[in-house]
Parts: structure tokens; C-alpha cells; sequence
């Protein structure tokens, strides 16, 4: 048995059950890992609420984690009991212990601890791909990332000003303004007091920027493209405002022959080569010390309502993780 948080049925906070739930040997291909910190991202809102339904119910929530393998299962050589291990995209990772494949897990680099670690491995790949492979940023680029106060933002604008570019994010009070800025936003607009399209055109003398990164959705999403240059690309990679409403591919064309994509993590680290190849270079920018990772939000496992409350209510800044 493992102490876990499932829900049973969608909807908000309050369906989060913190209780015992079996856990079987390890089966051919996994190991059991002892849990030590696991990490919040808004993803997680959505499988509760049934925006992203999940194949079946009951379900352990939870995507990434950190841990220590306790025990491996039949035909595992690239890891043994006592390893630290890190996962970015996993179901069921809100849970003491677990099992999980093998090949879903990396080495845990030994300058990173394991709260840093569950903080970044899903945020920080997130930024990965959208910065080095979606959208290449590049010196003299100049970027808009919306949330550049949340997770994924705060180490998307350290990444991206570490190659070069000018950095404009969106944010939702002075205070995260300030945050964002002491992690590279060159140019942090306060949504609330503040046209973001009227900064980007005046901060670009009117030319727009290459790539918008929009996890918003909904809300922001007819904006970006008009912060866009021609040729921009919009990379729509979250909804946290709601999804985007259908419209007609012909408004790219009119807008300036943009591009558009709707990518996710899993289809960029679905190869085991490109998980380690992306963790590695995570750790490398962490390592030397261009993207900072700091947990500002910690809370008990056992607290997952109160965390999700918090989250969704936007009083969480930067990285959250539950201690098991």
C-alpha cells in the first residue's frame, strides 16, 4: 500500500482524496521509487476537472517527480536501489511510492536536490523544447511569454535571455512583475493595468516579435497573434483561461502568413534519447547557473486541495511541490 491522492470523479478541489491505495511488486521494465518531492503544474487542474479527461477513474494525479528506486523490476540495468531519479511526465505522481517504467526516468544530476528537481523536470523541459526545438531562440530575438511569473515562465525567460534575446512577459500584479524581472523579463507588462499588444508594438517600434509563447489561452490568444511579425510563429501550449474558440485558418494568412502550433511535452521527449538529451541540457543551464529554480510554494501531499486552491486562484508564484 502507498499513500496517494486520487480522484474518483471530475470537478474542482474538493474531489482530491487523499488516501491508502494498493501498490504491487514492480512489474518487468520498472522500479519502485520512494518518493521525496513531487511537483504542481496547472496540467494537473486540468485532469481533475475533466478538461483533460484521463483514461479511467479512480486516478492518482501527478505528472513529475523525485525520488530514490527502492526496488527494480525484471530486466532493468540502467538503474539500482539507492539511485536518485527524476521524472517530468509520468501519470500518478501524486504518491508516496510508485512504480514507473524505466524508461520514463533519469539519473538525478548530484549538484541538483530533489525538491529543485521535482520543481523543474516537467517546467523545465517544457521550456526546453519551446525555446530550442518549437522556436529556436537565437541572439537579438525578441520573445513574449505570457505567465512569466508561473513556472514554466520563470525559467523560459532566464533560458531565453541567457541566448540572447530581449524578453517581454506578461504578468498579473506589480509584484510579479518585479519577479519576473530578476529572472531576465526585459519588459514585464502588468496585464491587468496595461495593453500588452500596445507594449509589444511600442517595445518593437511596431515590427511585433518572431514566436509569442501563450500557455493562457482563451484570453490572450487573438492578441499574440497581433503582437506577431510577419512569418511569427504562435505557440499555443496551455489554456489556462480556457480553450482557444474555434476560427479560420484564413485569419493566419491575413494577419501575415503566421504559423501556428498547439505542441506538448510528450511528443518531444516521447523518445527515450530525446528525454535524456533535454534533461541533460536542463541540468547543464542549471548547473551553470543561467536558470535559477526556486520552489516558493511547498505543502504538505496531504494538502493537494489546498495547493490546487492556491494555484488556481493564482496566488502561487514560480515552482510549487508537495512533500510527501
Amino acid at each position: 500500500m502507498s499513500w496517494a491522492v486520487r480522484i474518483h470523479e471530475t470537478g474542482g478541489p474538493g474531489v482530491l482524496v487523499y488516501e491508502e491505495v494498493p501498490l504491487g511488486d514492480p512489474g518487468p521494465g520498472e522500479v519502485r521509487i520512494r518518493q521525496t518531492a513531487i511537483g504542481l503544474n496547472f496540467i494537473d487542474t486540468y485532469h481533475r476537472s475533466g478538461l483533460y479527461p484521463l483514461p479511467a477513474l479512480p486516478a492518482v494525479l501527478g505528472r513529475e517527480a523525485a525520488g530514490v528506486v527502492e526496488t527494480t523490476g525484471s530486466g532493468v540495468t540502467e538503474f539500482a536501489p539507492g539511485d536518485r531519479v527524476a521524472y517530468p511526465m509520468s501519470a500518478g505522481a501524486y504518491a508516496a511510492e510508485r512504480n514507473i517504467g524505466a524508461h520514463e526516468i533519469v539519473p538525478l544530476a548530484d549538484d541538483v536536490d530533489d525538491r529543485t528537481a521535482a520543481a523543474m523536470m516537467l517546467k523545465g523541459l517544457t521550456a526546453h523544447y519551446l525555446l530550442r526545438r518549437t522556436y529556436r531562440v537565437g541572439k537579438g530575438d525578441t520573445v513574449l511569454i505570457h505567465a512569466a511569473a508561473g513556472g514554466v515562465g520563470l525559467i523560459a525567460c532566464q533560458w531565453a535571455k541567457s541566448l540572447g534575446a530581449t524578453v517581454i512577459g506578461t504578468v498579473g500584479s506589480e509584484e510579479k512583475a518585479e519577479l519576473a524581472r530578476a529572472h531576465g523579463c526585459d519588459h514585464p507588462v502588468v496585464y491587468t493595468s496595461e495593453d500588452f499588444l500596445e507594449r509589444v508594438k511600442e517595445i518593437t517600434g511596431g515590427g511585433g516579435v518572431p514566436v509569442v509563447y501563450d500557455s493562457v489561452g482563451q484570453a490572450t490568444f487573438e492578441k499574440s497573434l497581433d503582437c506577431l511579425a510577419p512569418l511569427g510563429t504562435m505557440v499555443s501550449y496551455g489554456q489556462s483561461s480556457g480553450p482557444v474558440e474555434p476560427f479560420s485558418p484564413g485569419i493566419l494568412a491575413t494577419k501575415g502568413s503566421l504559423f501556428l502550433t498547439r505542441p506538448t511535452l510528450a511528443t518531444y521527449i516521447a523518445k527515450r534519447e530525446d528525454l535524456v538529451r533535454a534533461s541533460q541540457e536542463l541540468f547543464e543551464v542549471v548547473a551553470n547557473g543561467s536558470v535559477r529554480i526556486e520552489v516558493r510554494q511547498t505543502y504538505p501531499l496531504a494538502e493537494a486541495e489546498r495547493a490546487h486552491r492556491d494555484l488556481e486562484a493564482r496566488r502561487t508564484t514560480g515552482s510549487t511541490v508537495l512533500i510527501p
